[in-house]
C-alpha cells in the first residue's frame, strides 16, 4: 500500500472543510438563521486561509509535485490543473469580495454575489480533491521542486 504525503492531505483536507462549511452557510443563510451563517462563513474562510499558507509554504519549501501518471494523459492533467488553478484563484477573488460585503453590511451586493462564489467555491474544491487523487492516490507524483531551488538553481 502507497502512502500519501503528510502536507497535501492536510491541505486538501481544510479546502474540503472550508467546501463543507460554504454549503452549511448556504443553508443557514436559507433559514434565515444570520448569526449562525456569519460564524460559518468565517470559519469557511479561515479553513481556506490555512489551506493555502501550507500550500504556499510547501509550494516554497518543499515544491510542486508534478503528474507522475502516463504520459499519455499528461496535457489533460495539465489543462484539467490549469482549469482548477483559475477557478481557486476566481475563487478567492470572490471569496474575499463576498465577505468584505458582508462585514461592510452591503447586502444587496453581497446576495448576488454570495451564490455565485459559493458554486465556484464548491467546484474549486472538488476540482483540488481530483488533482490531490491524480497526484498522490492513483498515479505516484512525479518529481517534486522547490520554487527557491527552480528559481536560484539549488
Amino acid at each position: 500500500m502507497n502512502s500519501v504525503p503528510v502536507l497535501p492531505t492536510i491541505s486538501t483536507t481544510f479546502i474540503v472543510l472550508s467546501a463543507i462549511c460554504v454549503a452549511i452557510g448556504w443553508a443557514q443563510i436559507k433559514q434565515r438563521k444570520l448569526e449562525a451563517h456569519k460564524k460559518t462563513m468565517i470559519l469557511a474562510a479561515v479553513f481556506a486561509v490555512i489551506f493555502f499558507v501550507i500550500y504556499a509554504s510547501r509550494t516554497i519549501f518543499i515544491g510542486n509535485t508534478s503528474f507522475g501518471g502516463p504520459d499519455e494523459i499528461k496535457i489533460y492533467y495539465t489543462v484539467f490543473l490549469i482549469f482548477h488553478i483559475s477557478l481557486a484563484t476566481t475563487g478567492a477573488v470572490l471569496g474575499i469580495i463576498s465577505l468584505v460585503t458582508g462585514f461592510k453590511n452591503n447586502l444587496e451586493r453581497h446576495r448576488k454575489l454570495g451564490p455565485i462564489t459559493s458554486t465556484v467555491w464548491f467546484f474549486t474544491a472538488i476540482t483540488g480533491v481530483a488533482v490531490y487523487l491524480l497526484l498522490y492516490v492513483i498515479y505516484k507524483g512525479g518529481e517534486t521542486t522547490s520554487v527557491i531551488k527552480a528559481i536560484l538553481g539549488f
